[in-house]
């Protein structure tokens, strides 16, 4: 959102130009080396200071402590921001933010906190800022947007304004003391954390009774195929330019969405696709998972993020680092979670932001950085996501995706590695405000044209182990990743373990139907016995091309329609039918019940895999 009371800081010209002086705002620490050894000298001199004024009693308990001008910093931030600096911070001297929440009435928020020692200010005042989510301080000349008398507990209330020009949907806030005139912000960023209280979708997330599901073949979607298979959960594909622009079909007019004062232009036919794959899926009971994917433009290079405009890959980084990047994005989003919440359009209740956004070099691209800078630009980008869903549907999921590559040893710098990414977004997020995000996994085998997951004879054995300090991920030791998402600082803000889709997986034909059929059996059973694993959604519906000629043939039907012994495997598994159609892969894996390989649960009913 734009807001008037703000100094322009986007110089006119072209994207390119605007591209360069957000990249340098973003990573100016990095860019000029002279100023960041300045700032480093300054810290270690000021360390200094405050060491010996601490020494000589100074900050006592109960008073007011005075944090010098000389500890304040525009640097890096911009000029006019004022932010103590990092290593002149103290934790009885900061400000802690307790819960920043939407309140009863559906209108406003609330920031409370508390301090254990007021820092030294001008008139015994708080004030809240709201920052955009790509700005790293205080603007010159901006204005709070609420205050309260400074005390050793508070709370400052301001208006959401939902819809408006100046909402703060997905603002972030910071509270600031007044010091010798001039703002300085004293906590660390936080956002609005329940932004579901503002929605008027309530309905409650679907109850089905089986974790089976596929990516689904569009050309499929007018067939009776879902419905034979009997499909529970199903994944459909939105790259976000397909719908940006005014329709060239006079037939499906072009939609103007108004979002926070502006208006959005939407191909009306593109959208009418996604109305009837939605809609279909929905009028099946088919709970339903759409990925949200950032594919290049050239008529809207302001949805790419400026670090990422120089590269060749399937899909970007999203832009919340610019100002007409946040809004494009947050339009877009909103378009999406407000119309696919009711049985004409479909209903979608698990938002994916990204695919793998691990394997930055393919699948969410930007120049290489440190990995705490590129999660933090995705983070941006999923607050904004995920405030403006849950806003519209208030039970809706929202993930981030990550794939099988756990924690290797990288000899590039094409990828990071997932746990570090995971680690990383869990920390910031935390620290901004917790909120419910889900993990979206892909536990392909290793190599992915291997079906056999559980031998890995002729394969290096060590990358797969029943340890979170394994390399790799698969169906075959995924309790790694359940097992570490019960720790006490990945709960989410209820103290509930988070939701978990395995959302991609599957297994190529390559080596044989029987050795694809027999791989999904294992697989399925494994996650049906995993008590933290929402859904298993398997990779695809039909074979594609640029995926067989790489060797995976994952589909249950091959290009020309006829249908792999996979099929009829999948079909029945979740039925009482399920041991004449499973008890094969018993005897393809070498073993005689599946207990002797897999922790049953033991409310398993008769479609189970008690089987021997």
């Amino acid at each position: 959102m734009k807001r008037t009371s703000k100094k322009e800081e986007v110089p006119e010209g072209s994207g390119e130009d605007r591209s360069d002086s957000k990249a340098g705002h973003l990573l100016s620490g990095h860019r000029n080396v002279s100023r960041g050894a300045a700032v480093i000298v300054c810290v270690l001199f000021l360390l200094a200071a405050a060491l010996f004024w601490r020494l000589n009693g100074q900050g006592r308990e109960g008073e007011p402590v005075s944090v010098p001008q000389e500890a304040v910093t525009a640097g890096a931030a911009g000029e006019g921001a004022y932010f103590l600096l990092s290593a002149m911070e103290d934790a009885q001297e900061q400000i802690q933010v307790e819960a920043c929440e939407v309140l009863s009435d559906g209108e406003n928020f609330a920031l409370s906190g508390t301090a254990q020692r007021i820092p030294a200010n001008d008139d015994g005042r708080f004030y809240l800022f709201a920052l955009e989510v790509y700005e790293e301080s205080i603007p010159e000349g901006e204005e709070p947007i609420a205050q309260t008398e400074a005390a050793r507990n508070f709370t400052l209330t301001a208006a959401i304004n939902e819809y408006q020009a100046d909402s703060h949907l997905y603002d972030k806030f910071v509270v600031a003391v007044k010091q010798n005139g001039r703002y300085l912000a004293v906590s660390t960023p936080h956002y609005i954390t329940n932004p579901e209280a503002i929605a008027d979708y309530t309905a409650a997330f679907p109850e089905v009774d089986s974790i089976k599901g596929l990516l689904v073949d569009s050309q499929k979607l007018g067939t009776t195929e879902l419905d034979e298979l009997g499909v529970k959960h199903a994944v459909y594909n939105v790259p976000l330019s397909r719908l940006l622009g005014p329709t060239t079909d006079k037939n499906y007019p072009t939609i103007t969405y108004t979002y926070n004062g502006k208006d959005y232009e939407l191909n009306g036919r593109v959208v009418s696709e996604y109305d009837y794959a939605f809609s279909t899926l929905t009028e099946k009971g088919i709970v339903t998972t759409a990925i949200l994917l950032n594919d290049k433009s050239e008529a809207y290079p302001q949805m790419i993020h400026p670090l990422s405009r120089d590269g060749n890959a399937y899909y970007y980084a999203f832009n919340a680092a610019e100002e007409e990047g946040s809004e494009y994005l947050a339009a877009v989003v909103s378009f999406l979670a407000e119309r696919y919440r009711d049985t004409e359009h479909g209903i979608v209740m698990n938002w994916v932001v990204g695919n793998e956004i691990n394997v930055r070099s393919l699948w969410n691209y930007m120049q290489y950085v440190d990995l705490e800078i590129y999660v933090r630009e995705y983070a941006k980008a999923f607050r904004i996501c995920y405030n403006v869903i849950k806003s519209a549907n208030a039970n809706a999921r929202v993930y981030i995706s990550l794939d099988q590559q756990w924690n290797r040893e990288l000899t590039g710098n094409s990828s990071y590695n997932s746990k570090a990414i995971l680690d990383e977004f869990n920390a910031q997020i935390t620290e901004e405000g917790n909120i419910g995000w889900g993990l979206a996994h892909h536990p392909y085998s290793i190599p992915m044209t291997w079906p056999k997951f559980w031998d890995m004879s002729g394969q290096d054995e060590r990358l797969v182990q029943d340890s979170e300090n394994t390399s790799v991920v698969t169906i075959y030791n995924i309790g790694v990743i359940t097992d570490y998402l019960q720790k006490e600082e990945f709960l989410d803000p209820d103290g509930q373990v988070r939701h978990f889709l395995l959302s991609e997986m599957g297994f190529s034909s390559a080596y044989g139907e029987d050795a694809q059929a027999a791989a999904f059996v294992y697989a399925y059973y494994i996650a049906e016995n995993d008590p933290y694993i929402d859904a298993l959604i398997l990779s695809r519906e039909t074979d594609a091309a640029e995926e067989v000629s790489q060797g995976l043939a994952l589909g249950l039907s091959y290009q020309n329609g006829r249908k792999k012994m996979i099929y009829d495997v999948f079909k029945y598994i979740d039925t009482d039918q399920a041991e004449e159609y499973t008890q094969f892969a018993l005897d393809y894996i070498g073993i005689s019940d599946w207990s002797e390989v897999i922790d049953m649960q033991e409310d398993q009913d008769s479609s189970g895999p008690d089987q021997g």
